[in-house]
């Protein structure tokens, strides 16, 4: 009963909390300064995480100035998390978050590309577009499992948007993400696979206990030429061996 009490809570929080950033993006985010942008979504990003009831920490430093980071992909949270230590992050979405109900407009504050799955020419539009967000300086995330997975292994690693990087010669950092809680090393509470359900994976969130992420920025690695199914390769063998290690406590 406790627990599904603390939980409501921490979901109660959470609703506030999002429209809290609602009210931020709607009536002043426009008018502040790259910077001050940046800090906002650092700040909302890590309050979601400690309002859910998700302790998190960080090893290694995002890049500075352009570059392309490269994650695993296990929940909706591994934005949440990655934005809480690199704000600047330009993540490429589903286009379906656009049809989101409150998220779609703070995914659309964090300059968010969407990418139309179904239509595979979209894939050349998306990269033009991380193209030229990378050679203005800017820092684009991706998931090029291309699909959440439940945290125990990694799924094969799509190449086509690696294509955005090589042409601009910007470093791909490798970002790996760890799941866990007081009860396993891969927590089970963040796994949002199948026909899992936001509301479903917000509520298991909510429950869990002792539920941590951390965000481990791995060595960037030069793309200038490199073959794009090598490269991919590369760096889903970097995340998969720091995912491998047991983390340090």
């Amino acid at each position: 009963m406790l627990r599904r009490l603390r939980a409501a809570w921490r979901l109660l929080r959470v609703l506030l909390h999002v429209l809290h950033g609602l009210a931020i993006v709607l009536t002043m985010f426009r008018a502040l300064g790259r910077t001050e942008r940046r800090e906002r979504v650092r700040w909302w990003a890590a309050k979601m995480l400690r309002v859910a009831g998700v302790g998190a920490r960080r090893s290694g430093e995002p890049w500075p100035g352009g570059a392309l980071l490269v994650a695993n992909h296990i929940s909706w949270l591994d934005i949440v998390a990655i934005h809480a230590f690199c704000p600047q992050a330009r993540f490429v979405s589903k286009a379906d978050v656009r049809h989101w109900p409150l998220l779609s407009r703070l995914t659309e504050a964090a300059d968010s590309l969407y990418l139309e799955r179904e239509r595979k020419r979209d894939a050349l539009r998306v990269v033009h577009q991380m193209a030229e967000a990378l050679t203005a300086g800017d820092t684009v995330a991706v998931f090029p499992e291309g699909t959440t997975g439940e945290g125990h292994a990694l799924l094969p690693f799509h190449a086509n948007l690696l294509q955005a990087s090589i042409a601009t010669g910007t470093p791909v950092q490798p970002v790996a993400l760890r799941y866990r809680d007081r009860h396993d090393e891969v927590s089970k509470a963040v796994a949002y696979v199948g026909d899992t359900t936001l509301v479903q994976s917000l509520w298991w969130v909510a429950c869990a206990d002792g539920l941590q992420v951390h965000v481990q920025f791995l060595a960037p690695q030069a793309s200038a030429q490199a073959e794009r199914r090598a490269l991919a390769e590369r760096l889903r063998a970097a995340i998969d061996e720091a995912l491998q290690t047991p983390p340090t406590t």
